[in-house]
């Protein structure tokens, strides 16, 4: 296939992704239990789904942060590469997804890839995600891309699921945030901050749901922020 048959068949590919808006508000004057409540007096009638989780993630980046440094400038295109799983932090991980979080403007998507196990202790190195991205189903490219990049942060938080009564809507809250450094060759993860006070709520919705998201965002009674888990992860740990 030639390289201008390549680059047609990942334009088709990123536009027939679903692409949906994040808007974020960082809260720190109120529990998780008070914005539990406020979500559940909402007009929207949101209940929970799900069950809470923990969700974990390794951050990569390329030597020179250049991930980092678009999301902190705030450019219309950026994106963020993580490997993501639920449950325990450290030991057998399972069912861990590599994820390729990419924006355009003030909308995003995500390419998913499942990955196999591994094992994240003091042991860990680069050469695991090796393996393991050698061994899975995704494009050259793709492999090509993540060897060429680094883990630079590694992050848990606790996650509570709402959803509207019309399903069109969706809000979590991650609570509990916990940061370390991880390295691509020595990980003792002594280097670490914890975040027990701010709270992150997400409103989720699909791009075609913009023209009433007002419906949602007039009642709940915070401010919308640019936040960034990796990005503030990246400034507690190596600011």
């Amino acid at each position: 296939m030639g390289m201008n048959m390549v680059k047609a068949a990942n334009k088709s590919v990123m536009q027939n992704r679903i692409w949906r808006y994040e808007r974020k508000f960082f809260i720190s004057e109120h529990s998780r239990y008070e914005i539990e409540k406020n979500i559940k007096l909402h007009p929207a009638f949101f209940s929970e789904i799900y069950h809470q989780r923990y969700v974990n993630n390794i951050y990569f980046d390329s030597v020179n942060m250049e991930d980092y440094v678009s999301n902190v400038s705030g450019l219309a295109s950026r994106k963020k590469v993580r490997i993501r799983w639920y449950g325990d932090l450290f030991g057998k991980i399972e069912k861990p997804v590599l994820e390729f979080k990419i924006k355009r403007g003030l909308v995003g998507t995500k390419q998913s890839y499942p990955l196999d196990s591994f094992v994240l202790n003091k042991d860990f190195n680069m050469k695991d995600i090796v393996e393991v991205i050698n061994k899975a189903e995704v494009e050259q490219r793709v492999k090509v891309e993540l060897k060429a990049l680094k883990p630079f942060l590694l992050n848990r938080y606790s996650r509570k699921y709402f959803q509207s009564v019309d399903k069109n809507f969706r809000l979590t809250i991650d609570s509990d945030l916990h940061f370390y450094k991880i390295d691509s060759y020595h990980n003792l993860f002594f280097h670490n901050f914890v975040d027990k006070t701010n709270n992150v709520l997400e409103l989720k919705y699909n791009e075609e749901m913009d023209h009433r998201a007002d419906t949602i965002t007039n009642f709940l009674p915070y401010r919308m922020t640019r936040s960034s888990k990796y990005v503030s992860g990246v400034q507690v740990i190596y600011g």
